[in-house]
């Protein structure tokens, strides 16, 4: 049977309707096919031709543990990546895509490791914390939240007054700068969590630089960010400064008592000087074996030197 006309047209409307709905599904799920079709994700982008140039910026949440014993210090961000593969261009009404991170596995990324990294690792839970973002150029962002675990070689001379550059390298594991550059984000490089607090630190400076590590396999570009960390002097000044000046003062305290008071001398000189002894071993507990002296050894060592002056006094005044 025949439908009329106008009627055969609103019947074919409404289906292009219906079909219409579920159009940008598909139509995603077919433009990834499309584009990783043939795709070999062995192979860097415009190989062959200029290096892949992998843009990076990272957010730091949270820092520490910072350890002096094992010269080493933690902190928890968010690592992004960005580079251009045209390979994966495309045209359409969106201008992202935000793919799901099993994507990873089927396009290139770069190899980038911490040269100086530590038992650093990727948050899993409750899914791994990473994602991957496709724009129409080409351009892949790709971000990931990670824990990194860095060493940083300190000098404790000016202990507890002192100021630590602890740095952070990475850069590509395999790639030499013919194949692959590695450049700070000019809009955002690092950025600090404002509600970031350190309890034993101050973050004072960030500055990032460019880099290029030369070895016999050839040259290596690589980028370093230096955390300038601060020492508060409050916990030094409550448990060591402040004792110290307190068990001077005490030891002067003989020079009061009487002269035929021979044994109170000689105790108080005896208490003072173990308690000097207990308080410079105990200021050192967190330290590691340097083999130099830090400021607050010549500090308690200078106190310890009043004390036994004082005694020595005493023993001759009787």
């Amino acid at each position: 049977m025949m439908l009329p006309p106008p009627l055969l047209l609103l019947c074919l409307f409404l289906v292009s309707c219906e079909s219409g709905k579920s159009n940008p599904h598909r139509n995603v799920s077919e433009l990834l096919d499309n584009l990783l079709r043939g795709y070999d994700n062995s192979v860097r982008p415009d190989f062959g031709g200029p290096p892949a140039v992998v843009e990076v910026d990272m957010v730091v949440r949270s820092m520490g543990p910072i350890s002096e014993v094992d010269m080493t210090y933690s902190m928890d961000c968010y690592f992004r990546q960005t580079w251009v593969d045209r390979r994966l261009a495309f045209k359409g009404s969106k201008e992202t895509l935000a793919l799901s991170i099993s994507m990873l596995k089927r396009i290139w990324k770069p190899d980038t490791y911490f040269y100086n990294g530590k038992q650093s690792y990727l948050h899993t839970i409750t899914t791994p914390n990473k994602f991957v973002r496709l724009y129409q150029d080409g351009r892949v962002l790709y971000s990931s939240r990670l824990t990194i675990k860095a060493g940083c070689p300190m000098n404790l001379e000016n202990f507890p007054m002192d100021t630590q550059r602890c740095p952070l390298k990475f850069g590509s594991f395999g790639y030499t700068t013919q194949d692959v550059l590695y450049q700070w984000n000019s809009a955002r490089k690092v950025s600090i969590a404002e509600d970031m607090k350190l309890s034993q630190f101050d973050l004072i400076a960030t500055p990032a630089a460019n880099q290029t590590d030369i070895v016999k396999a050839g040259e290596y570009s690589m980028l370093l960010v230096s955390f300038h960390l601060q020492r508060h002097m409050g916990n030094f000044l409550i448990q060591v400064y402040g004792p110290c000046i307190l068990l001077v003062v005490l030891s002067w305290v003989s020079f009061w008592l009487n002269r035929e008071a021979t044994a109170d001398r000689v105790s108080l000189g005896i208490t003072t000087v173990l308690t000097m002894t207990f308080l410079g071993l105990e200021a050192r507990t967190d330290l590691p074996k340097v083999a130099y002296p830090t400021a607050l050894d010549f500090f308690v060592f200078l106190s310890f030197a009043f004390i036994f002056a004082t005694i020595i006094q005493v023993t001759f005044y009787i």
